[in-house]
């Protein structure tokens, strides 16, 4: 597991209550991993966005900012959220209309007690990583 390099972040993670941080340690591995085998989108920067633990390709301005945090209205769920100016959800909810729960056009929701789908999260993830140059290249043609 990578280790945390921003002291802040760490103590998010700390805060939340057990069951549900290793649910969001899962998926800042996940993120990582998929980050890491993604071609093109090089170091994430893990910082807070709105004191949620978020996922930016700040180097190579690849993608758009992931975040991962629980449901304050729900304590026994949690979100990976997306850019809601995107159609990345809208995108995803097509692909995987049965297999991922959404909330709106920014977040995938989980219960604690799901088995997360890691192959159709990680492509989710990796659709966000690079939106932006996928966006570009799609321009260009």
């Amino acid at each position: 597991m990578k280790s945390f390099e921003n002291a802040a972040v760490a103590r998010v993670f700390e805060a939340y209550p057990p069951k549900v941080r290793r649910k969001l340690l899962a998926l800042r591995r996940l993120i990582f991993d998929t980050a890491a085998s993604t071609e093109g989108v090089g170091t994430l920067e893990e910082t807070l966005k709105w004191g949620e633990p978020a996922y930016v390709t700040s180097r190579s301005k690849s993608g758009s900012t992931v975040r991962i945090a629980p449901k304050k209205a729900n304590p026994s769920q949690y979100a990976v959220y997306f850019h809601c100016r995107t159609n990345l959800v809208d995108s995803f909810r097509t692909l995987f209309p049965t297999e991922l729960k959404f909330e709106g056009n920014r977040a995938i929701v989980f219960d604690e007690s799901d088995a997360v789908p890691t192959d159709s999260l990680a492509f989710c993830i990796a659709a966000a990583l690079t939106y932006h140059r996928d966006k570009a290249a799609a321009l260009r043609r």
